[in-house]
């Protein structure tokens, strides 16, 4: 099968291209600068997403296209909230323009959970907006949601040593904030399968890992994986807003008003999707083994598996 991967040189990207090609596929890379550290013969092209006529040709002979491009909605964008809209809407929207006029027989949408029009967030609602030009389209259709995604060149530990200091560190409401983090290495065999097997064309699947853990959670497992331990204070929560709103309207400054109202919701699946593929949600890897660690977060006990934590 020949498969177009957009967005394919980033971090998801580069584990599916692998993928792909252990599978068979004649994989090529669209990207703004498609450089590939993948074994095997995997063509770059290059071509910006919400530049029509820039993508417009790599979908020629294509049989199926997974659209990975996204922006971080860790981080405000340069450009400000509105690049949301202009990359996963417009970005999208010319992905299926390009797929239907070459004959594409399936897109595969990496979107994320909570995706909603009318969410809370430029990047929940722009991500909403993709879902619905992917769903309205002619093209056979697969939308994965998955939580954050961790691994080799991914940005959540990076992040989360960004946001906090070791030993005494303060978070915007203590931390409580849940995730279900998700290995990029079990993701991406999910992605592949999306691409080849009939019974998933027309499904909308949230994909968590094994455990739920909350930020406070997380900051302490990357601390203790360098043999540093961590006391949480809690910062309230209308000091978080004020302070990244006032922050936000700072040029150079990472986070804005959107990364506040991103700490205010979950980031955690109902039911967890990944068993439509033959997994057991027990069986992927956590956050704790990838860190080269136990599965203790701290000494008041182990950390939360989905079906303690419901």
């Amino acid at each position: 099968m020949n498969v177009l991967v957009v967005g394919g040189s980033g971090f998801v990207g580069t584990e599916l291209c692998a993928e792909l090609v252990e599978r068979g596929h004649a994989v090529t890379v669209l990207s703004r600068s498609p450089e590939l550290d993948v074994e095997g013969d995997v063509r770059t092209v290059s071509g910006d997403v919400t530049d029509y006529d820039s993508v417009e040709p790599a979908f020629e002979g294509q049989d199926a296209v997974v659209n990975l491009v996204a922006l971080s909605p860790l981080f405000k964008p340069d450009g400000g909230d509105e690049m949301h809209d202009r990359v996963h809407r417009g970005g999208t929207e010319n992905v299926v323009a390009a797929a239907e006029a070459h004959g594409v027989e399936r897109v595969v949408q990496m979107s994320a959970l909570g995706a909603d029009a009318d969410g809370p967030t430029a990047y929940i609602r722009a991500k909403g907006d993709a879902e619905r030009a992917v769903r309205e389209s002619s093209l056979e259709w697969v939308i994965v949601r998955p939580s954050v995604v961790f691994g080799e060149g991914g940005e959540f530990v990076s992040f989360t040593k960004m946001l906090t200091t070791p030993y005494v560190t303060g978070l915007p409401g203590g931390g409580e904030t849940r995730f279900q983090p998700i290995w990029v290495g079990d993701l991406a065999p999910m992605l592949a399968d999306c691409v080849e097997r009939d019974e998933h064309a027309g499904q909308t699947y949230e994909l968590g890992g094994p455990e739920v853990l909350t930020l406070a959670d997380v900051a302490k497992l990357v601390y203790r994986a360098e043999g540093k331990s961590l006391r949480v204070l809690p910062i309230p929560m209308s000091m978080a807003r004020l302070g990244l709103t006032v922050g936000g309207a700072v040029p150079k400054f990472p986070m804005g008003a959107d990364q506040y109202r991103s700490l205010q919701f979950d980031n955690t699946v109902t039911e967890n999707d990944v068993r439509a593929f033959g997994v057991d949600p027990t069986d992927l890897r956590t956050l704790s083994e990838y860190l080269g660690i136990g599965d203790e977060v701290s000494e008041s006990g182990p950390s939360r598996s989905v079906e303690s934590a419901a």
